[in-house]
């Protein structure tokens, strides 16, 4: 019996097993995967030297824990059959907006369920996992997946009522940022910056800010200040952020997908 398998070998599944192979969490011998017939599970076994099992039912037969890292409408495929195999283990989905309900419908006998909601910092380890199980986690179940998800980064619990706030804030987080910066980058190039040098400057900077702030005790708030010099440029600029309401238009994003993945959650 293998310790853990993952359904699904995409990318944050290969940064999960990456990350527990370089930390020695556990021996290659003890985790397997497979997946639809796209070649990536082949292409995780093969770069890593796990188990690839060809079929879905010989899988969840011989993996004790059992990683969900597929497509969430890929869920309503699983055959009985093979969820029977889930018998009294531990499932860990990482499924956007797929509630423990759903989940307990398709693995009614798993002794333990967790949702998580990664973040795609986690394919390079930068990222935060936020998790909430269906019941509380026995001792072993809780040190698994503390270590499957904290290959990908920082491991946080939060209730299940909590998810889709974390979905919106760092779920589709990333994307945010990343919209950030494009923007950043065009306004050099209207400010009539040469476009790699637009583009270097932005990437670094955001880049620059984020560790310092993950570095500083001090608020966000107290950051900004300290670029802010009365009557100079970073003033001018942020007047023109506060015009338009750059918090109060992140903030109904924010609230946008929070929406969103409980109306997915729902459907």
């Amino acid at each position: 019996m293998k310790k853990l398998g993952f359904v699904g070998a995409g990318r944050m599944a290969s940064a999960m097993v990456e990350g527990i192979l370089a930390t020695e969490s556990l021996p290659v011998a003890e985790i397997a995967c497979t997946s639809a017939d796209d070649g990536t599970g082949t292409a995780l076994a093969s770069a890593t030297g796990i188990t690839y099992c060809a079929g879905l039912e010989d899988l969840l037969a011989q993996c004790e824990a059992i990683v969900l890292a597929i497509k969430p409408q890929q869920l309503a495929a699983i055959p009985e059959s093979a969820a029977s195999e889930c018998s009294n283990k531990l499932i860990l989905s990482i499924l956007a907006g797929t509630p423990l309900s759903r989940l307990q419908a398709v693995f009614p006998g798993a002794r333990n369920l967790v949702r998580a909601m990664p973040n795609t910092p986690g394919q390079i380890g930068a990222g935060i996992t936020a998790y909430a199980p269906s019941a509380p986690l026995s001792e072993a179940d809780a040190q698994m997946v503390e270590m499957v998800l904290g290959a990908l980064g920082t491991v946080l619990a939060v209730p299940e009522t909590a998810m889709d706030a974390v979905t919106a804030v760092s779920g589709s987080g990333p994307a945010y940022v990343f919209e950030f910066v494009a923007a950043l980058r065009d306004g050099g190039r209207a400010a009539g910056l040469d476009a790699s040098v637009a583009d270097q400057l932005a990437r670094e900077t955001v880049l620059g800010a984020a560790m310092l702030l993950a570095k500083s005790p001090d608020d966000p708030e107290t950051q900004r200040d300290r670029v802010t010099s009365p009557g100079g440029t970073t003033e001018a600029a942020l007047k023109v952020l506060g015009d338009r309401k750059f918090r109060d238009m992140i903030g109904a994003a924010v609230l946008a997908a929070g929406k969103r993945s409980r109306e997915l959650a729902d459907a």
